[in-house]
């Protein structure tokens, strides 16, 4: 898929809470395509400790309103720096960056999306493109608190919203795995983008029940081309850069302890 590299508008930049805010960007000339699973480069101007461009996964893609949606959390300087942009406002990107998901050719499928912390990103593009496409989802979501617990109401849009916080403020107490939903009902395939101790363990439950399994890996990808090597992750296949062979990885490729 082409790459861009361009400056688009802010539309807004709206604050969740204290940690984590969104950015809905626009352009006057037509977006480019994306797909679920995909990433930007975002540069941070004026932030002198802030170097390397931060990579973004796309959290909505609305082709009709021509609006590119990214989540963030703000975590050091260069996060900080972007909470402050306002609306009018332009940013350098480079979009779209990485590989997207699969998806069943069986839409009677029965898909869950599992999202941690700012893991939940591309879990509403994907659960919105499948909507889209006829599918039906549940989404498991988890965090630390129910601050964690962000875009509930737009995850609600397109199925079903489980809950889990590790302090019991929101939903099931405890982690993603622990939930009764995965007691209760069956699934043929099973999405998920988080920490990667949660990726694993929902990467594991799948593995022992033979339900496919795509995981959306968060190394640290500082170029996007697969130039820096800063994002290799070892695979069956060798090493590969998440960058450019992922984000997304079945997890019959990666070398887990599943």
């Amino acid at each position: 898929m082409k790459k861009f590299i361009l400056d688009l508008i802010v539309k807004e930049n709206e604050h969740i809470n204290e940690d984590y805010f969104v950015l809905k960007l626009t352009s006057n000339d037509k977006l480019p395509h994306m797909l679920p699973g995909q990433f930007v480069e975002i540069k941070v101007e004026n932030s002198p400790t802030t170097f390397l461009r931060r990579p973004i996964s796309v959290n909505f893609y609305d082709k009709e309103l021509n609006e590119l949606w990214l989540l963030i959390q703000i975590v050091g300087n260069g996060t900080r720096k972007l909470s402050e942009v306002q609306v009018g406002d332009t940013l350098n990107l480079i979009l779209p960056l990485g590989n997207t998901f699969s998806i069943p050719g069986d839409k009677n499928s029965r898909l869950l999306l599992v999202g941690g912390g700012v893991g939940f990103a591309p879990m509403l593009f994907l659960g919105a493109y499948l909507n889209d496409l006829g599918y039906r989802c549940d989404f498991l979501l988890g965090g630390r608190s129910e601050a964690n617990m962000v875009q509930l109401n737009e995850f609600k849009r397109y199925g079903e919203v489980y809950t889990t916080t590790e302090d019991g403020s929101m939903g099931e107490k405890g982690y993603v795995t622990q939930h009764s939903l995965l007691q209760k009902k069956q699934f043929d395939m099973i999405y998920t983008c988080g920490p990667t101790p949660m990726m694993q363990a929902v990467a594991s439950y799948a593995h022992k029940r033979n339900i496919a399994c795509e995981v959306s890996l968060e190394n640290m990808m500082a170029c996007g081309f697969g130039t820096c090597l800063c994002c290799v992750t070892d695979t069956v296949d060798g090493n590969l850069c998440v960058c450019t062979e992922g984000p997304v990885f079945n997890i019959t490729k990666l070398k887990w302890q599943i």
